[in-house]
């Protein structure tokens, strides 16, 4: 299993939210010394997110090319990315490895309804084989904008629907997402089983248990946000797991 460094950027700066709140941001310095800190202590990815192409209210595309000169590891990047056109710029141009999406998917999920077909289809196998579906659950359900905007769809059902089109799903559970507190492995487990594709865990990971519970579980990864920038768990010891 692959321990992921979370850097998420707002304004510019390495940020961590508590539930997806906007006003409860933590800076950490710059997101390219974080990138390099994380490398040079053994991660094989980076999750890259900007938190304010994500609510809709900034970009810092720039900041996250920065850090894909500065580090010779994959970048999975997400938050913003609204339509497939700029999914497919960010993956041609700017060789970004994997995009991360959500909202669009969850757009997409809802309007094949109408036309019968996911506009993902579009794309072709080459740039679908690098896109991560972000499965965003608050109170079991998904959200979308940002963590902001509730739906009353199942996470599963996005498994089903594109898990013959993409590489993989991100799962973040919001309701534990950077309080420290634990997991919640039940849904993380109820995901994981739903697809034979990679899932990706994230929210609330806080101690080595939770590390060790994802990987028995079967996920491809882990993505660790607050608790590495606090010191709640040491980069090294997660790596020993």
């Amino acid at each position: 299993m692959k321990i992921i460094p979370a850097i998420d950027i707002k304004d510019g700066k390495c940020t961590q939210l508590v539930g997806g709140v906007a006003d409860t941001a933590k800076y950490y310095g710059d997101p390219v010394d974080a990138a390099n800190k994380w490398v040079s202590l053994g991660a094989e990815v980076l999750h890259v997110v900007d938190l304010d192409a994500a609510l809709g209210i900034g970009n810092n595309l720039e900041k996250v090319l920065e850090i894909k000169k500065a580090v010779n590891v994959p970048i999975h990047y997400g938050g913003g990315v609204r339509d497939y056109g700029y999914c497919e710029k960010l993956i041609k141009e700017y060789d970004i490895d994997r995009i991360a999406i959500g909202t669009l998917a969850i757009k997409d999920y809802l309007e094949r309804e109408i036309d019968g077909m996911l506009e993902i289809h579009n794309l072709p196998k080459s740039i679908r084989h690098r896109i991560i579906i972000s499965l965003d659950s608050r109170g079991g359900k998904v959200v979308t904008h940002g963590w902001k905007e509730k739906t009353e769809i199942d996470a599963t059902s996005l498994t089903r629907e594109f898990e013959s089109l993409v590489w993989g799903f991100l799962y973040t559970d919001v309701d534990v997402e950077g309080q420290m507190r634990g997991i919640n492995l039940k849904r993380t487990e109820r995901i994981i089983r739903s697809t034979k594709n990679p899932v990706i865990a994230s929210g609330g990971i806080s101690s080595i248990k939770d590390i060790t519970d994802l990987k028995n579980a079967g996920a491809w990864g882990a993505v660790l946000g607050k608790a590495l920038y606090e010191g709640k768990i040491d980069y090294k010891d997660a790596l020993k797991c």
